[in-house]
């Protein structure tokens, strides 16, 4: 199996991580009506077979369930596994003493010892200034228990200043986690691809299929009909999914050619931007397997041009 180092030299995972939002979550995925702890088992075994190591949780995810599925389904394996999970700066946390509590909680849960990478959830930290927020972090790497530091949805400008915060300390920016896919590249726009090539930052791409659109699920002229969030989501409006049905026809083509889905092909044109794993979520073995199919073959040069070209709208 392929592998990508987090950051200059943080750990070494695989170049497809596994999300774990819906592990537990009843608000946004309904955990326990269609899916529950033994799909969620299942989608680990199938991610470990597939070879897919990487994992992606977070403290409110599943309000700490995700967390701790993980935790048993680790303790249950003699596999070598990586944990990525996060913090999250809430208005009552204002003190570098919070960031040591919450990543203890995180531990529990996760029945470990130290993290792998442990990531700031998003960038207004209230109270508590990012000083304050990346000295607590070192603090925890000098104390073992977190192999690397990241930060989510940090524009560039709040991306260079937790890097420059943490290489006072001697420690690296590893990762920053943004949403990303071939039909949401505001991210290059923004700056942040360039910026995170040029201080060694890995990005992690959360909704690589732009929650479900890049499947070829929906279509205008038929197919799924939106259920959940995605029913008051105006990108699943009539006249959204006839835009992207040009990107869909190219990722079927591509997949034809490499025998592949669509989704296969938009998660290896993520990968193949280099220094990029996308983030895919699974609740199922099924979905796991699928996505893990990313893995293995590359686009060529030519076709990561065109589906860029293509695409140059969504920037």
């Amino acid at each position: 199996m392929e592998t990508i180092r987090l950051g200059q030299n943080g750990p070494t995972v695989t170049p497809l991580c596994i999300g774990t939002w819906a592990w537990g979550d009843k608000l946004f995925w309904n955990y326990g009506t269609n899916y529950g702890a033994d799909e969620l088992q299942n989608a680990f075994k199938a991610s470990l077979d597939a070879g897919v190591t990487f994992f992606d949780t977070a403290e409110i995810y599943g309000t700490g369930l995700s967390e701790k599925f993980l935790g048993q389904f680790i303790k249950e394996t003699d596999r070598p596994v990586q944990i990525a999970t996060k913090f999250g700066p809430m208005p009552w946390r204002f003190n570098g003493q919070a960031v040591s509590d919450a990543l203890t909680a995180s531990l529990k849960r996760l029945q470990l010892e130290r993290v792998d990478l442990y990531q700031v959830h998003w960038p207004f930290a209230f109270l508590m200034s990012q000083h304050t927020l990346m000295n607590a972090l070192a603090d925890e790497v000098q104390r073992g228990r977190i192999a690397s530091v990241g930060v989510s949805n940090y524009s560039e400008e709040q991306m260079r200043e937790a890097h420059q915060l943490l290489a006072r300390r001697g420690v690296p920016l590893a990762v920053n986690q943004v949403r990303y896919s071939l039909i949401t590249r505001q991210v290059e726009s923004k700056g942040i691809t360039n910026a995170a090539r040029e201080l060694g930052v890995t990005i992690l791409a959360y909704s690589p299929l732009a929650q479900g659109l890049l499947t070829g699920k929906y279509s205008a002229s038929g197919g799924a009909t939106p259920t959940g969030a995605r029913k008051v989501d105006p990108r699943f409006k009539e006249q959204n999914l006839q835009k992207i049905e040009p990107v869909l026809s190219l990722l079927r083509q591509f997949g034809e050619k490499y025998g592949r889905t669509p989704a296969q092909v938009a998660l290896n044109w993520l990968i193949c931007q280099g220094n990029v794993i996308p983030i895919a979520g699974a609740k199922t073995a099924e979905q796991v397997v699928q996505n893990a199919g990313a893995l293995g073959w590359r686009l060529n040069e030519n076709e990561v041009g065109e589906l860029d070209e293509l695409t140059q709208q969504w920037k």
